[in-house]
Parts: structure tokens; C-alpha cells; sequence
């Protein structure tokens, strides 16, 4: 094994406990705002005044985080560069009185969140996390050890499933995490109990269903990596470990920044996502600290680049039609770099050029990624935030298999060429 392929192995161990520790949105921009504490960024709470010097900074948003590091030649118009990302996936969310229940057994009422493939969550282990609030407005951020399941019928009970599974959302998904009547049993009260909360002072709760199977290298010759969250976990810690290093190498020419939204998955229509204010609200704040006025920061902006950052379909080999003929992305064939006519990805001719560059300077090779005609395209944070902030946008992310399964794959060189790319953005 090459030192590269080591270097690779760390990288993608790394990006694993990244993930064991973020399995809610909550814990990823909490487990990011740590990270970037540790190498020295300094938080700032919005309802504080902050600072304008040179430095690194960090603010938290429910579960998206900013963080930013100011140059010492940093002025009224200098520029942006973003690497934009997200912090959900799809999963289920607890609903409101979800304990429930029959023939003995207790049972999760949950309410899916996104577009998960509901097959992969069958016959795994899951825990609960996310956040409970308290009466008094304290937040309380809490996972549970293993403890829920979504059982699959015996196939001695259908024996045609082999010939087409249909699931019904509100009747086949709901996990079962006990023996007994839900009268006595509150899985509210399991929840608190982890984090040390009287059950009797939850006000309210954001919590969601993860994995509890940790992530592993696997292949033949070791050449793949398969984890929970990889969309979009992948790029987030890619941005934290890229800025970190940023932060610590000397700073570039323009300020740069990692924003980590909430909620792509349901439409980012939210405070902490995409389409919400928080990005724009820090930019404003960080050239107002520099002496911008609307002049200044307009000419900021119309310096400045985002990437959005996002993992992307390589070719299936059992179904090779579903994919572009001529555009072929592979595992470990570097970072993707998203094209659509329509613009659901928010590349154009100009931040095409600038991504090429962007890799040469890291040293890693790079693919192109379109849908086939046929199929609907996805869509991403990237044509969100150069509507709202009128910044040119580029979407990239790494390829992935079995995306929005409850387990994704990628190859194990692909996250830390995105990590290299995204610090060679940060100095361009």
C-alpha cells in the first residue's frame, strides 16, 4: 500500500469517527464546532457583538454551523471563498406521542424525513439522537445506545416479496424498541433518561432514527468505505478538516468560509438551511466588522466563489443504462464535478475552469458528473445560494453507491481528494 492510499486510510478513519459522532444534525455541527475549537477558532454567539480582527471564528445554528477565517489584509471589499454543505440525511423523526404499540410489543411512532431508501432501514440496529428542550429552554443534545428495529415479515409469510417488496410508510415503518404496553412504557422517557433530563420537563424534541452499525474500509484490496451519512457528511468533514488546516497554514487572499446547512434534504426552506438567512446574515456581519457599507460588500460578493459541496451518483454496475453514456464516474476517480443544463447544479463554464484549477493546484484528479436525459436530476444548496447571494457557484462532491440508503459507499481515496481540493479553494 502506497503512502498516498495510508494517507487515504486516515483520512476516511478520521471521517468515520466524524460520523459515529454526528449521527443528527445536531451532533455534526457540534462535533464540526468542536473540531474547529481545537484548532483554535474562536465561537461567537449571535446574540453577541463580534469581533472584526483577523482570526478564525465559529457560530452555531441549530444544526448548522459558519466558520471563517479573516486574513490579516482583509478590507471592506475582500471576497469570499465558501465551501457550502449539509448536515442531514434522510432518516425518520419522531413524531409527536410516539409511543405506541400492539400485541405486546412497544413501538416508535416516526415520520419520514427526506427520501431515505426504506428497504436499507429494514433489520438494523438503530438508536435514537438529536435534541430535547426543557420547559426552561435549555437544549440538551442526546443519543440513545441501540435500541430499535424495523422487522422484516418472514418471507415465509409473503411469498412473493423476492418479486416486488412494497412498503407502506405509515404502516410497515415503525420500529419496534420493546416488550410491553406502551401505557407504561414512554420511549420519551428512555430518551431523557440518556440525557439525564426528567422526562416530566421535555418540552419539546427534534430527534431522528441512525444507524448504529459503524463505518468500515471493505473491498478486495481494501479499495471502498461504507458509512451511515456519507451524503452529506462526507463533504462537511471534508470542509471542517480542509478549513482547520486553512486556519493553522497561513491564510489566503480572500476570507474563507465553511457553511454546513441543515434540512437539504426536505428543501433547506428553514432557518438553518440553505435558503435561510444564516449565510447571508454572517457575511453581512463580517464586512460590516471590516467597514462595508452595500458599495463595498456588493463588490465583495462579485469577488467571491462558493462550492457547494455534495456526493453525486458513480455508474452502478447492475444498472449501467441509468447513467449518462459518455460521463461515466468512478469510485476513486476523484472529486465530481456536478453539470446540469437546467441548472439544478449551479456549475457554469466559468466555475468549471475554476474547479480545474482548484485540483491541479491539490494534485488530484477530478470527473464530470450529468444525469441521463431520461431521469430527473437532483438538485443541491448550490443554486439556492447563488440565487440569494448572487455569488457564482460550483457544485462538486464525491461519488457515491447506494446513496440515501441507510449505508452508502464511496472509495476510500475519493474523501481526502475532496479534503485537498477544498484547501486548495480556501488558498486560491
Amino acid at each position: 500500500m502506497d503512502m498516498a492510499t495510508n494517507a487515504a486510510l486516515d483520512h476516511v478513519a478520521d471521517l468515520g469517527a466524524f460520523v459515529a459522532a454526528s449521527p443528527s444534525s445536531f451532533h455534526a455541527a457540534g462535533e464540526a464546532a468542536r473540531r474547529l475549537a481545537a484548532a483554535g477558532f474562536s465561537p461567537l454567539a449571535e446574540p453577541d457583538a463580534w469581533t472584526s480582527a483577523p482570526g478564525a471564528y465559529y457560530a452555531v445554528r441549530d444544526g448548522a454551523v459558519i466558520a471563517w477565517v479573516v486574513p490579516e489584509t482583509a478590507g471592506p471589499t475582500t471576497g469570499f471563498h465558501i465551501l457550502g454543505s449539509h448536515t442531514d440525511s434522510p432518516t425518520f423523526k419522531l413524531k409527536p406521542r410516539p409511543s405506541t404499540g400492539r400485541d405486546g410489543w412497544l413501538q416508535a411512532g416516526v415520520e419520514v424525513y427526506g427520501g431515505p431508501l426504506l428497504n436499507s432501514w429494514l433489520d438494523r440496529e438503530l438508536l435514537l439522537a438529536g435534541r430535547l428542550v426543557t420547559r426552561d429552554g435549555a437544549e440538551h443534545v442526546v443519543r440513545t445506545a441501540p435500541m430499535l428495529r424495523f422487522p422484516q415479515l418472514a418471507i415465509h409469510l409473503d411469498r412473493g416479496v423476492n418479486e416486488g417488496l412494497v412498503l407502506d410508510k405509515q404502516q410497515h415503518m415503525n420500529p419496534v424498541w420493546g416488550l410491553g404496553a406502551p401505557a407504561q412504557s414512554d420511549v420519551l422517557a428512555v430518551l431523557a433518561a440518556s440525557a439525564g433530563v426528567d422526562p416530566a420537563e421535555v418540552g419539546g424534541y427534534d430527534v431522528v432514527l441512525a444507524d448504529a452499525q459503524q463505518p468500515a474500509v471493505f473491498g478486495g484490496d481494501g479499495e471502498f468505505f461504507a458509512s451511515s451519512r456519507l451524503d452529506n457528511l462526507s463533504s462537511v468533514h471534508a470542509s471542517v478538516s480542509a478549513l482547520a488546516a486553512h486556519a493553522s497554514g497561513g491564510a489566503g487572499r480572500r476570507i474563507a468560509v465553511l457553511a454546513a446547512f441543515d434540512h437539504e434534504e426536505i428543501g433547506s426552506a428553514t432557518r438553518s438551511g440553505a435558503s435561510g438567512p444564516f449565510l447571508q446574515e454572517v457575511l453581512e456581519r463580517i464586512s460590516a466588522g471590516l467597514g462595508a457599507g452595500m458599495e463595498e460588500r456588493a463588490r465583495a460578493y462579485a469577488d467571491s466563489v462558493c462550492v457547494s459541496a455534495d456526493a453525486g451518483h458513480a455508474v452502478h454496475p447492475n444498472y449501467p443504462d441509468r447513467h449518462d453514456p459518455a460521463n461515466r464516474p468512478a469510485l476513486n476517480g476523484g472529486p465530481l464535478l456536478k453539470i446540469n443544463a437546467n441548472q439544478r447544479y449551479a456549475t457554469d463554464a466559468v466555475g468549471a475552469a475554476l474547479w480545474a484549477r482548484v485540483c491541479a493546484d491539490a494534485g488530484v484528479p477530478y470527473q464530470e458528473f450529468v444525469s441521463n436525459n431520461a431521469l430527473p436530476c437532483g438538485s443541491t444548496i448550490g443554486p439556492l445560494t447563488a440565487t440569494r447571494l448572487g455569488i457564482r457557484t460550483v457544485d462538486v462532491g464525491i461519488a457515491l453507491l447506494s446513496m440515501h440508503s441507510a449505508r452508502e459507499m464511496c472509495g476510500v481515496e475519493d474523501p481526502l481528494r475532496l479534503a485537498l481540493a477544498a484547501g486548495a479553494f480556501f488558498r486560491a
